[in-house]
């Protein structure tokens, strides 16, 4: 264990982390970060690095790709003079003083101390881990229509989502700007979604809804002179009839939900019922004394 107290450690590297990262740099606290090695299964830098083109950021004209973005910030967070090691934190100790981070395991463990801790780890998309979905993934697969449905290989062709919740029905209604048929998969006979985006979605003569039906895999095109295949179509499933049939798709996009990277915590601050951490309203602060939540 090191001596060495740190005046801020910053647990997490997406747009939320750096933006901490930037601010406690330029106020000369010279912030250590752990930007996690495929924490959750996704590079450093967070959800962005699993998104292709972004063009609802300002400073972008032309767009940017995630890893691009997320490249960016790393670097204006080392330009100001944040330490970043890329190291997944296992878990800490809030209450203690000073506060304690847990990093590595067995022979390569270390705890380094800090003043103050803040998490910014926010959470990881939720998958299907269907048959195809590994290769595919960026490839005609995304749990972000916002940040990859305006693309140009999305338009004017049928699209599917997953989903029957409120985020399900917003990202339907969003792809059917772009797409020529939208298809809902839904598990159930009825959607889980608001009264009101229930009523967007019925209305829009572009959503065609499957009900009862699961996806069972995604079907990708014969590899292209580079050797990269592309969706397109995917097999489903009526869970009621157990019938099987292909819909002609270019796109999948995921909108099952999220999964809070809070795990590391052990339940020493309070969350809500979907797993993120509790800050005081209108602030970062928790309900532990130097213990900081940071989110965008």
């Amino acid at each position: 264990m090191s001596d060495t107290v740190e005046k801020v450690i910053i647990i997490g590297s997406g747009p939320a982390g750096h933006t901490a990262a930037i601010y406690a740099a330029r106020a000369e606290l010279s912030p250590l970060m752990f930007e996690g090695f495929m924490a959750g299964g996704v590079a450093a830098g967070g959800q962005l690095t699993t998104t292709t083109e972004v063009e609802n950021y300002p400073g972008f004209p032309k767009g940017i790709t995630g890893p691009e973005l997320m490249d960016q910030m790393k670097e204006q967070s080392i330009h100001h003079g944040t330490r970043i090691i890329t190291e997944t934190v296992e878990s800490v100790d809030l209450n203690s003083t000073p506060k304690k981070v847990f990093v590595g395991s067995g022979d390569k463990a270390q705890t380094y101390l800090a003043e103050t801790v803040i998490i910014a780890t926010g959470a990881t998309a939720k998958r299907l881990h269907i048959k195809g979905e590994d290769v595919l993934w960026q490839k005609g697969i995304s749990a972000c229509a916002v940040c990859d449905g305006a693309l140009p290989m999305f338009r004017e062709q049928p699209l599917v989502v997953i989903g029957g919740g409120d985020s399900a029905c917003e990202e339907a209604s969003y792809l059917a700007k772009f797409g020529s048929t939208v298809h809902m998969l839904v598990r159930r006979d009825e959607l889980r979604a608001s009264k009101a985006m229930q009523k967007r979605v019925f209305n829009n003569e572009k959503i065609k809804i499957h009900w009862n039906t699961n996806a069972l895999e995604a079907v990708g095109s014969e590899p292209n002179a580079f050797g990269q295949s592309f969706l397109e179509a995917v097999k489903v499933k009526n869970n009621k009839t157990g019938e099987e049939s292909s819909i002609e798709a270019k796109g999948l996009f995921y909108a099952i939900g999220h999964t809070p990277n809070t795990a590391f915590l052990d339940g020493q601050l309070p969350v809500d019922d979907a797993g993120y951490v509790v800050a005081e309203p209108g602030t970062t602060a928790t309900s532990i004394s130097g213990c900081l939540h940071a989110e965008m």
